[in-house]
């Protein structure tokens, strides 16, 4: 089946909305001592702007799913792209920081709706044959986005003004909004909707709102340690409660029944892990440039960029990769190299050449590409129709709430490289770096668990290549 005009269209067009919510979540960091000074505030209290908008994120994901059963997508996508849209006018012309913090929590709310509703949309109207291609269309500029927000903050507060963090989403929005009214059809509810699961609500969010608010304060320059400790035990004894609950209840919130299809369950568990390491790396890189090696920040922020450019670079040939050679050999060798690259560039110093910095960066944006394009597509492939929405409201939060941790979890390594005897700041980010390194390998360790064949029903090999499954003697079971 060859993907028409309106699907292609379609994934482009959530593509750019999930650009917009990622790039959000991170892009005004760069700009709090602006904004702190703008609106009479310290810019350590400008934190508040980037935390209100991840808490309501990862709070009302798992709400997207049971609101497009009771709405339909066109209505939520539409509602979405709006408030996101006239949100972030209001952010702009914020006043003070309780009235922009404000406008960021209904921002979030705009961002929470968006990305997961056009991702269901994406995922549901293509034919398995053509998963792989339209979800790729969708997945790298989230990528690209925590990458090059730090320069594009830094551009913008540099040559405009902190307004224009904000401001640059209305023409976004202003294209997406007729783009979507054109492009997103009603769909009819075969039936009403199931009732909305309360208990599930209730455990869920404040689980993971107070576990990304935890994150929040473990990345702060000193967090508070009674405060810190008694959000993080909280909030990780209420997610238990949620996952106990969601496992009992006929109509869960967030339905945990899709991890019983293992590709899915591999795409989750390692899927996770992963957005933890390469959502950690862009953050370190910039710091371990102007702190331990001195460089400006044009000159931090150009190198960071390679990432981008591996990003970007390694899109055409994924697509090609994976046909070739299976969704679990492209994972198996992205997590590997990851590991490699991440402790490499930890060992780098002022005197290693610019070159070979480059090229680290270089090469950890190409697996970092390759290796979320396959978890954000296998697990799909062999999800049931009836539970691909469940299936992505479920990889939505997980996604949402690993980007959100990445940054508290390489706080947290470079405090414990900072602890050890006769550590220096240099020892710190070696430390840092080497504990990513093995979260990246336990990501492959993990994707060795996945079938040889996991995705074969998806690919498309060259012409007289036999896929495993087609080279594989039926089995009676599944390994």
């Amino acid at each position: 089946m060859v993907i028409d005009a309106r699907q292609r269209n379609t994934a482009l067009l959530v593509s750019g909305c999930f650009f917009m919510e990622m790039l959000d979540g991170t892009i005004v960091t760069t700009a709090s001592p602006q904004i702190g000074r703008s609106l009479h505030v310290p810019a350590a209290e400008v934190g508040l702007v980037v935390t209100a908008y991840l808490l309501t994120v990862a709070v009302l994901i798992p709400l997207s799913g049971w609101l497009t059963r009771r709405l339909g997508n066109r209505v939520i996508f539409l509602t979405a792209i709006a408030v996101f849209t006239l949100a972030s006018v209001g952010c702009a012309s914020s006043g003070s920081l309780p009235e922009l913090v404000a406008m960021r929590v209904l921002q979030g709310a705009g961002g929470a709706m968006m990305v997961p509703v056009g991702r269901t949309m994406v995922v549901s109207m293509a034919a398995k044959e053509d998963l792989l291609r339209i979800t790729s269309y969708v997945v790298w500029p989230g990528l690209l986005a925590p990458v090059i927000a730090p320069l594009a903050g830094g551009l913008i507060t540099t040559y405009a003004s902190w307004h224009w963090l904000f401001l640059i989403n209305v023409p976004l929005g202003a294209i997406a909004f007729p783009a979507a009214w054109r492009l997103v059809r009603a769909t009819g509810q075969a039936a009403a909707p199931p009732p909305l699961d309360w208990a599930g609500v209730l455990l869920t969010c404040a689980g993971l709102g107070g576990l990304t608010y935890s994150a929040h304060l473990v990345s702060l320059p000193a967090p508070p340690p009674a405060l810190t400790a008694a959000f993080s035990v909280a909030s990780v004894g209420l997610l238990a409660a949620a996952v106990w609950h969601l496992r009992r209840t006929a109509h869960p919130l967030l339905n945990l029944r899709t991890l019983r299809v293992d590709t899915f369950r591999v795409s989750q568990l390692g899927g996770s892990l992963y957005w933890l390491v390469v959502g950690a790396a862009p953050f370190l890189l910039p710091l371990l440039f102007q702190t331990q090696f001195g460089w400006s920040p044009v000159k931090s922020g150009a190198v960071t960029a390679f990432i981008f450019v591996g990003n970007v670079g390694i899109k055409p040939a994924t697509t090609p990769l994976i046909n070739r050679f299976g969704f679990r050999w492209l994972l198996l060798v992205s997590t590997t190299i990851t590991a490699v690259v991440i402790a490499a560039l930890g060992f780098t110093t002022p005197a290693t050449p610019l070159a070979v910095i480059a090229a680290l960066t270089l090469v950890s944006g190409i697996t970092r590409s390759s290796g979320l394009t396959v978890y954000s597509t296998v697990g799909y492939v062999d999800m049931p129709a009836e539970l691909v929405r469940d299936a992505n409201t479920l990889y939505a939060t997980s996604t949402q709430l690993a980007a959100g941790l990445s940054v508290a979890v390489a706080t947290v390594a470079l405090r414990i490289g900072s602890l050890l005897p006769g550590a220096n700041g240099r020892t710190a980010f070696t430390v840092a770096f080497c504990l990513l390194a093995v979260i990246a390998l336990v990501t492959t360790a993990e994707a060795l668990l996945m079938r040889r064949e996991a995705g074969d029903s998806v690919r498309r090999p060259r012409p007289g290549v036999a896929t495993q499954a087609e080279r594989s003697p039926p089995a009676g079971g599944r390994r």
